[in-house]
């Protein structure tokens, strides 16, 4: 029987399992609900991975998966002893007999998008970060520092740009603007967009949000600035400037290798996506630009590439 790879793609809220042959045919799917032990116990999280397997591996003989890769952020902790007996305890009951190996969702999301070794992804979602990749290691970061030191151009950092822009605006008793009224509407949950109270309140129901929650506001800046809001495009555009930004830190003047675009963010607002667009075509003229694929499907083909290595 022909040898096939399994791919997964652990993240907080879902997890996703593809099994493929060495050709690319998909041969099963399946997925679950978060499986990153960083966002919740390890039991629970391998059973959310286990059920994902289940229907990968539905009506396939599991002995005959060769390599396994487990893409997920946080891979450092994935290693812990009562993480790693947790999830060999899902692979072994999943019936598989190769190794499972884990690295981090910037290599998947790279795979995912080009079949060259070598090059550069921009992950822009929640958090933001650019790394340079060799193979299936990253050699260079740019980025990546979290929402209180970093993470400049992610969801949270537009979310964030956008509720002190509002909070400003409402302090000095400026009239609103489409994007201030969507945010105050969304953070105060309330028709009210002004009014002598509305700053205060405001600022108080910012403060009581956990911090990251602010990545929810950034669809509202995309939304704006399509409407025509001149200071949500200004925030879109510095978000773009800063992606941007982090893809020089790993990248050299001249190079033409590919650069993978991987994110909600990407994804979702087009003036982001054009604008970092634009300017790496301006910096990088001749490295083709991709938008990353699944990442389960990224998982597959790191897998299906170690068996090929020599």
């Amino acid at each position: 029987m022909s040898k096939l790879v399994l791919g997964l793609d652990v993240g907080g809220t879902s997890s996703r399992a593809i099994v493929i042959t060495l050709d690319g045919e998909t041969v099963g799917r399946g997925d679950a609900g978060g499986g990153n032990p960083l966002a919740v116990p390890p039991d629970l999280a391998a059973a959310e991975v286990a059920r994902a397997l289940h229907g990968a591996l539905a009506g396939t003989d599991p002995t005959r998966v060769a390599a396994a890769v487990l893409g997920l952020a946080g891979v450092s902790g994935f290693d812990q002893p009562d993480t790693a007996a947790a999830f060999q305890r899902a692979w072994d009951a999943a019936g598989l007999r190769c190794p499972v190996r884990a690295v981090g969702d910037a290599q998947v999301a790279f795979a995912s998008g080009t079949d060259e070794p070598l090059g550069t992804v921009l992950i822009a979602g929640t958090g933001s970060a650019a790394a340079r990749i060799d193979g299936d290691r990253i050699t260079r970061v740019g980025d990546g520092l979290g929402w209180l030191l970093g993470d400049r151009g992610s969801g949270f950092w537009i979310g964030r740009k956008a509720a002190a822009d509002t909070a400003l605006r409402l302090q000095a008793g400026l009239p609103p603007t489409p994007l201030t009224g969507l945010v105050v509407r969304a953070i105060l949950a309330a028709d009210r967009t002004d009014g002598p109270d509305t700053s205060d309140a405001f600022v108080i129901a910012v403060h009581r949000r956990p911090p990251r929650s602010l990545d929810r506001l950034a669809p509202l800046v995309t939304e704006a600035a399509l409407a025509g809001d001149a200071g949500a495009a200004a925030i879109l555009d510095e978000a773009a400037a800063h992606l941007a930004t982090a893809v020089a830190a790993v990248r050299d003047p001249a190079e033409a290798t590919p650069i993978v675009l991987s994110g909600s963010v990407l994804r979702g607002s087009a003036p982001v996506r054009e604008g970092v667009r634009a300017r790496l075509a301006a910096a990088w003229p001749d490295a083709p630009v991709t938008e990353a694929g699944p990442a389960e499907l990224g998982a597959a083909k790191l897998a299906a590439q170690s068996l090929r290595s020599p």
